[in-house]
């Protein structure tokens, strides 16, 4: 489309926005937009509706059909509502749980949502304030409702929000239910949502469900006996001005940890995120304070939780002191090994176990399984499809953990997304353990990777912006799938999986079919080193991601400075050879 094609579609679009359907506040924001006679923010934010995908809503909060807004929020819950009423008609009362995090806005989003459900007949448990995402979906399951919202943008930057929908199992929506809910929100216009809603209908909770959801959550530790000798074990926590502010300080304390370090800076709940750039724990600039913190008071252990309270990241002293940053990839290989371990050693393993790891985690954690005859389950990015494999083996095998390398880990079926306040406490058990046994937590790691071999992954995530961005993703996927690399880090690829078509090609050209739910857009190849590169476009920002796994061998801990810089050479050569910029 031609660039006065597309100013005139966006100006006829946003003067739709001027009628009486939209506040007055908003009306004067899109006049602003088309007064300006630089329209790149007025194509930005009308050149497409914000789409209600699988995971619900995204976006940059602001004025316009591509923003988040009252009005996209209002077509989305609207949408859900009718939904709802549809699906469970024969229920007597509807009911739904919704949550919010620290973002700017989060809570007037909560009221609103709260609003548009009650206007259509729906209960709502609405938390008295900011709870983490973990908890919502354990109480839609406690209170046995029928669905649940978390307004969140996870770990996205300020400017943004979103709005998570879940279903009656506590798990972000899946088939038939996500397109049933895409189809009714799309059917959507600013004028049929109901926003005067019916203040009977809605409950506040907070505390009570606190107190069971923590309870529940210590259900998980293995080794109490450990914390009580280790009690003592010095861990710094940051929330980074989210929710975990709330729960896992005390969800520690509940498990027996008695010395916490505060970073007082960032408890400071703020949607504004004002001691980093990202609030993000993959990003180490955002664990720097915490660090810090660590350094001054001699602690054993750094833990952080994103906003929304879902993932965690932590840093641990190396053999030298040093305090190093502990990928994702790693963190789940740590619980999964801890886990299996004590399962194995305290005779817990009863033969129906499983564990369940995304496509693009590390496939080190499959040598841990197998060693310990547990089965391991692989599903796409995205912790509704964990939660799908426990929904599926329910009453039949027992799930035991399950993470991604993007620092989310389940280590219970209580909650069905992934959980920081549990996860922490695990990791505190976790370092207490190695502690109890004359290690760190790093050397645990290192004794890892001499039993079962060396791995090194790294995630890069190309940024492209807007319209013409988001098109150049689609060619970049294009070509990887129309040109797959045969070579990579001068190793032979022996085969390449297209999730897309659900098959997988070997070198000699011969296809199988892939057993999936579902199709996506991922790419994946595998070489004869044992190496392996991912990639797919984000399902909620404008990146396209790269996944790279490298192989390589550590005969002892003295081992691992060695093996880690041969496989930051190869990753190096990987970016090459798949033109990664």
């Amino acid at each position: 489309m031609k660039n006065q094609e597309l100013i005139q579609e966006v100006t006829d679009k946003a003067k739709q926005w001027l009628t009486p359907a939209f506040d007055e506040e908003t009306q004067a924001e899109v006049k602003k937009m088309l007064e300006q006679e630089d329209k790149t923010d007025l194509i930005e934010s009308f050149y497409k509706n914000l789409e209600f995908g699988t995971g619900g809503l995204r976006g940059i909060m602001g004025v316009g059909s591509n923003r988040m807004n009252k009005y996209t929020l209002g077509m989305a819950t609207q949408g859900l509502s009718n939904y709802l009423n549809e699906q469970f008609k024969d229920l007597e009362q509807i009911a739904v749980v919704i949550g919010h995090d620290c973002r700017n806005n989060s809570r007037k989003f909560a009221e609103i949502t709260a609003d548009i459900f009650t206007a259509n007949g729906i209960k709502v448990y609405l938390f008295e304030d900011l709870r983490p995402t973990p908890e919502i979906s354990f109480a839609i399951r406690h209170l046995g409702c029928q669905s649940g919202v978390m307004i969140t943008a996870s770990h996205n930057p300020k400017e943004y929000n979103g709005y998570k929908a879940y279903w009656n199992d506590g798990a972000q929506v899946l088939a038939p239910h996500d397109m049933g809910i895409i189809n009714e929100v799309n059917k959507m216009s600013p004028k049929e949502v109901k926003f005067e809603g019916n203040k009977e209908l809605i409950e506040i909770i907070g505390e009570k469900i606190d107190s069971i959801f923590l309870e529940v959550g210590r259900g998980i530790s293995i080794n109490p006996e450990i914390i009580k000798r280790q009690h003592d074990i010095k861990l710094v926590y940051t929330p980074i001005h989210g929710t975990g502010v709330k729960m896992v300080p005390a969800a520690l304390r509940y498990w027996g940890f008695t010395n916490i370090v505060n970073v007082p800076e960032q408890d400071v709940v703020s949607g504004d995120f004002p001691t980093v750039e990202s609030p993000n724990p993959e990003e180490p600039a955002a664990l720097s304070m915490a660090i810090e913190r660590a350094k001054e008071t001699n602690a054993e252990l750094v833990m952080a939780s994103d906003p929304d309270g879902d993932r965690i990241g932590i840093a641990c002293k190396n053999d030298e002191g040093e305090w190093v940053l502990v990928n994702g990839n790693q963190i789940c290989l740590l619980y999964l090994y801890y886990i299996l371990s004590q399962y194995q050693e305290k005779g817990l393993l009863k033969g129906n176990e499983f564990c369940v790891k995304t496509i693009v985690t590390t496939e080190l954690i499959k040598e841990i399984a197998q060693s310990k005859e547990i089965k391991m389950l692989d599903t796409y990015t995205g912790f509704k499809w964990i939660a799908s494999e426990i929904r599926e083996r329910e009453g039949k095998e027992k799930y035991i953990g399950g993470g991604e390398e993007s620092y989310g880990f389940l280590p219970g079926d209580y909650v069905r997304d992934k959980d920081s306040v549990t996860a922490c406490c695990l990791m505190a058990e976790i370092a207490a353990w190695a502690k109890d046994n004359g290690k760190s937590l790093y050397q645990v790691l290192e004794d890892i990777y001499v039993k079962y071999g060396f791995s090194k992954e790294k995630g890069i995530s190309v940024v492209k912006k807007g319209k013409s961005g988001a098109d150049e993703i689609r060619q970049m996927m294009t070509n990887f799938r129309n040109n797959p690399p045969k070579e990579i880090a001068g190793s032979k690829v022996v085969l390449w999986k297209d999730y897309k078509t659900l098959k997988a090609t070997d070198a000699a050209g011969k296809q199988s079919d892939i057993v999936m739910p579902d199709t996506s857009n991922v790419l994946q190849y595998f070489t004869e080193a044992g190496d392996k590169v991912s990639v797919r476009p984000s399902g909620t920002e404008p990146k396209i991601k790269f996944y790279i796994e490298v192989k390589g061998e550590m005969k002892g801990r003295d081992d691992f400075d060695k093996a880690n810089a041969d496989a930051d050479k190869k990753i190096e050569k990987v970016i090459e050879d798949l033109g990664i910029n």
